[in-house]
């Protein structure tokens, strides 16, 4: 099924918007990677050119983790909102002010997650709902029904079973924002590594 593009864009980065289709390739950065905590990752398109960065910060009470675009350029600090039931999480500005929440939902057999912002193209508020089954290793996000991305893991290989690291990737919807989606997904893994 291809995914609509979505008018006007949708996301808390419009320049992160594409008029095509992309589909994303995240790889967990193992410390035998270069990583320093385990949770790094690199994010491209399929072609291998490089979307942003996500960096995770050493010794970080929250598990703060930072996203930058190719060129190092802070765009924003995603970090675990401590004292939540459910695992949850907020994208913050370098500036301070929140630009997304990612709530985690309680659910037995699947990994459910509500994404709320404030679209940065119209200004609407938007609630995105993201629902996994991690037995299929997939999951959605989508808006009032209507897909935004997909989100599935690479099948294991030796790699991974001796570094428990994954390789995700993300279909996005034209006109979607791309680091938002990568950040859903880093939430998504987060909330996995828990169970």
């Amino acid at each position: 099924m291809a995914l609509q593009p979505f008018h006007p864009p949708l996301g808390v980065l419009p320049e992160f918007c594409q008029p095509q289709p992309v589909t994303l390739k995240m790889k967990e950065k193992g410390l035998m990677g270069g990583s320093l905590t385990g949770d790094d990752f690199s994010i491209t398109d399929v072609n291998g050119r490089e979307v942003c960065k996500c960096k995770g910060k050493v010794l970080s009470i929250s598990s703060r983790k930072i996203f930058t675009d190719s060129t190092g350029r802070e765009l924003f600090h995603l970090k675990n909102k401590l004292l939540a039931i459910n695992k949850s999480f907020i994208g913050e500005a370098p500036d301070g002010t929140d630009l997304f929440t990612v709530k985690g939902k309680f659910s037995l057999m699947s990994s459910k997650s509500e994404i709320n912002f404030t679209n940065k193209s119209d200004g609407a508020p938007i609630t995105l709902h993201l629902k996994g089954d991690w037995m299929d290793r997939s999951a959605e996000v989508s808006l009032a029904g209507r897909p935004v991305a997909t989100i599935s893991r690479s099948f294991m290989n030796f790699g991974q079973l001796v570094s428990d690291r994954q390789t995700y990737y993300v279909n996005c919807a034209p006109g979607v924002d791309l680091v938002l989606m990568a950040a859903i997904c880093v939430c998504l893994d987060e909330r996995e590594n828990e169970k």
